[in-house]
């Protein structure tokens, strides 16, 4: 059975650090695209970070660049978000997704839809 586990968040101070970490079970990552999403009380679920399934390439939110990194491991069937210098504005629940792509593809952090498989979420919350 196909799982994608969330894990590493909890309550931080402004100006603090997260790593989240995304586990699969049941299948391997390293042909799949990996999205990090984000969903806010109130607000709609939105594009985060993603990383192409070779990890040559990311792309990120333009609130959360040069504050966040994505990273994988596939050796691992891991990816993870290095989240740095967070905001109260960054307080949500934090899922990853995963997407079959090919070599040389671009992930895409807007087309929610594309993405198979979603992990359960970890709450991130960012307050003094």
């Amino acid at each position: 059975q196909v799982h994608l586990v969330e894990s590493g968040g909890g309550l931080v101070q402004p100006g603090g650090s997260l790593r989240l970490s995304c586990a699969a079970s049941g299948f391997t990552l390293d042909s799949y695209a990996i999205g990090w999403f984000r969903q806010a009380p109130g607000k709609e679920r939105e594009g985060v970070s993603c990383i192409t399934r070779s990890g040559g390439r990311t792309y990120y939110e333009d609130s959360v660049k040069g504050r966040f990194t994505i990273s994988r491991d596939n050796a691992k069937n891991t990816v993870y978000l290095q989240m740095n210098s967070l905001k109260p504005e960054d307080t949500a629940v934090y899922y990853c997704a995963a997407v079959p792509s090919r070599v040389g593809v671009r992930c895409w952090l807007d087309r929610i839809s594309i993405y198979d498989y979603w992990g359960q979420g970890t709450q991130v919350t960012v307050s003094s």
